[in-house]
């Protein structure tokens, strides 16, 4: 038998074929690299992942990471267009599908307007496809309705670092600093099963006797590293940051000499801080005024420190407000622009850093520059070839571009790289409202929820298949390199773009063969810019990854921000009071529980890719309810029965999971599954006034057994 199996081996070795493929992961902002290991044996093909060095993840690499390749090789891919006839979807040639979006289209621009189009994009796009879809939208289309998904991830946190530092990237200083932070603030991320990869970096901070304070209303096993936990009531984190800066300001921790060269806006501060009784914010967020005194402390007195700040904190109707006031703290104890002191905002899409910056974004356009700043029109019209005037002005947030859908405003749609019937909140509304586009053209490796209300569905290639560069969560922009060939008919996301634009008479703006070509025009519409990748090229890519700003050939990149000043006009750190905040919806007798959304280890955003995964559904195939024993008991809640989640805008069904490390008042669902497992039904359509962002993650709900066991 033995003999047998080493004859079999053998040759399987000799008739075998092994394809290597050096690639990087293509979910979260960490982008860790790897090699994939094709093997092709006599009737079925093995693969297997090894981890490749880099600066930032080192050499590890997460389960979702060991896996994503599933999904890319699934036999579930869209591999032709399709275009929906009576119902159904049905295989049509990539020219009839061009002719049909031409004609479309162009007939709703001559009856609406060029702005009766909207286009939606996303924040897992490659900085290429990035930028161009934003090129697109104003040139092709000549629309000024482009939004994308990363409204969803990162517009709190990229507003907030705007104003308070003139600069937004990621981290200001580097990952490799945190282990030398006397202090960690980790507010509202949960490090351990979002970034994985990044958890040995607090390890080895707290083998070096870092004092690490989580905040969050669960315990996860990112607050299994925490000295201190601070299990915050949902929505009341700005408030909590008032009675950390009081105690600070009362103690006389605050850092005089950096604010007074560094900084404005300490006098306003320090009036509304005068103000509040550290009382009634214990009362107010559920934390006690000890543990509200140890974590500003342990923080202040600190020699260094960094804070975190992630979706918890950052996807509520004050999120904007709130990351400003940790920002505060960061200024006020002067915790920055040196070794071990920082403000991270962990991104959490693959390309949220990147996608952010080049003008994807209703009011932006490429290297962070403004739409409605005359220079920076001008600029940008130059690199593009058009004239300032017909460059459109500003649009509107993605979650306002569904409600000007809905108002008949906007009449036909392109979403490239997005799944909004399920990341948007309020989803039954959403649903209805792209139900009533006279069309809908999706781009996407499979048929999401958002493809299946497509009239026509276009095929794009995957991670493996499409070469260009990400900027990852440090703001270190890198080259995903991919050598494997398109399935089917397949095409890269920039060249459909260029396809579209050549059929609507604009194809001279989109002449692009690859995409280093586009990157060699991205940078040189960045240059100058906030974000500026002139001095990055593909050639520098293939050896390093390079920080941005990078403004020419031998700068080094910028590692560590702020060492001397910040980006504002006068060099200085911009302070502001902040009020104490209460969610838009406020529990009740009928909605009596606050319901806040998250990630789970297993999945990824809208679980489209991860879902597909084999191992990784595996590990998690239905999404669930996170409920407190008691508030289970009180409400006749089995463990691990269905329950149905009620809000006044919906209504899901999932299954219970009981947990002892969740507040009694609070319930948590992942947000990775659509249909009848969709939480964003549930969730509240508010936006923060600032930058739009929706508050999913507070609203109030109300459970209840899908069958009721009691009454036997």
């Amino acid at each position: 038998m033995n003999d047998f199996l080493s004859y079999y081996r053998q040759k399987e070795k000799e008739l075998g074929t092994e394809n290597v493929m050096d690639t990087q992961c293509p979910f979260c902002s960490v982008q860790c690299t790897m090699q994939i290991v094709e093997q092709r044996m006599v009737g079925h093909e093995k693969y297997k992942v090894l981890p490749k060095y880099n600066p930032t993840s080192e050499e590890r690499v997460c389960i979702k990471g060991l896996n994503a390749h599933q999904h890319a090789l699934s036999q579930e891919r869209i591999q032709y267009p399709m275009l929906k006839k009576n119902g159904e979807f049905v295989r049509i040639s990539w020219q009839k599908a061009l002719e049909y979006i031409q004609e479309r289209f162009s007939e709703i621009q001559r009856q609406n307007g060029f702005d009766g189009i909207g286009v939606y994009g996303g924040g897992s796009l490659t900085n290429e496809s990035a930028y161009l879809l934003g090129k697109f939208a104003r040139v092709a289309f000549k629309t000024k309705h482009i939004d994308y998904n990363g409204r969803f991830c990162m517009s709190a946190a990229a507003t907030a670092a705007n104003e308070a530092f003139g600069i937004d990237r990621g981290f200001t200083n580097k990952l490799s600093e945190i282990p030398f932070a006397r202090c960690l603030i980790l507010a509202g991320t949960n490090i351990a099963e979002c970034q994985p990869t990044l958890m040995p970096y607090l390890t080895k901070a707290k083998e070096n006797g870092s004092f690490i304070i989580v905040i969050d209303p669960r315990e996860t096993a990112t607050t299994g590293v925490a000295d201190l936990h601070l299990k915050v009531k949902p929505g009341t984190d700005a408030a909590l940051v008032n009675g950390i800066l009081k105690v600070i300001f009362e103690k006389g921790y605050l850092n005089e000499e950096f604010i007074d060269e560094k900084t404005n806006g300490i006098d306003e501060l320090k009036e509304h801080i005068s103000t509040i009784k550290l009382n009634d914010i214990s009362k107010l967020t559920g934390i006690s005024e000890e543990s509200i005194q140890l974590a500003a402390v342990k923080y202040a007195t600190s020699s260094t420190g960094m804070i975190f700040t992630a979706r918890g904190v950052e996807q509520q109707t004050d999120g904007y407000m709130a990351v400003r006031n940790f920002l505060n703290l960061v200024l006020v104890t002067g915790k920055i622009g040196k070794i071990g002191c920082g403000y991270g905002a962990i991104t959490g899409q693959g390309n949220g850093q990147g996608g952010r910056e080049h003008g994807q974004k209703a009011d932006q356009l490429p290297g962070y520059r403004s739409l409605e700043n005359e220079e920076h029109r001008k600029y940008i019209s130059r690199v593009w070839g058009i004239n300032e005037e017909d460059l459109p002005r500003k649009g509107v947030s993605a979650y306002e571009m569904i409600e000007k859908i809905d108002a008949g405003d906007i009449q036909g749609l392109f979403v490239m790289g997005s799944n909004p019937v399920v990341s948007n909140p309020n989803a039954n509304y959403v649903k209805q409202s792209l139900e009533k586009l006279r069309c809908l053209v999706v781009v996407d490796l499979f048929i999401s929820e958002t493809a299946k209300l497509a009239d026509l569905i276009l095929p794009c290639s995957s991670y493996l298949e499409n070469e260009g560069t990400m900027t990852n969560l440090e703001g270190r922009v890198t080259l995903r390199e991919a050598s494997r060939k398109n399935p089917g008919e397949t095409k890269h996301d920039w060249k459909i773009l260029c396809e579209i634009a050549k059929i609507l008479g604009r194809g001279e703006f989109f002449s692009f063969s690859s995409p280093e070509e586009i990157f060699n025009e991205l940078r040189v519409a960045s240059r100058g810019g906030i974000a500026d990748y002139f001095g990055i090229t593909y050639n520098r890519l293939k050896k390093e990854r390079v920080y941005w700003p990078c403004p020419e050939y031998d700068h080094p990149g910028e590692s560590r921000l702020f060492t001397k000043t910040f980006a504002h006009p006068d060099g200085k750190g911009r302070i502001i009071s902040v009020n104490n905040h209460y969610p838009k919806e406020q529990i009740d007798i009928e909605y009596p529980l606050y319901l806040t959304t998250g990630r789970i280890i297993s999945h990824y955003l809208t679980g489209e890719q991860t879902r597909i995964s084999p191992a990784l559904n595996s590990l998690t195939f239905e999404s669930f309810l996170e409920i407190h024993p008691d508030t289970a008991k009180k409400y006749k809640v089995e463990n691990h029965a269905l329950v149905k989640l009620s809000s006044k805008r919906g209504q899901i069904i999932v299954r219970s999971k009981y947990s002892n490390k969740i507040r009694e008042d609070t319930v948590f669902v992942p947000f990775h599954w659509g249909d009848d497992q969709n939480v964003n039904k549930i969730t509240h359509e508010a936006l923060d006034p600032t930058c739009k962002m929706p508050g999913f993650k507070v609203c109030a709900v109300s459970v209840s057994p899908v069958i009721d066991l009691s009454i036997n």
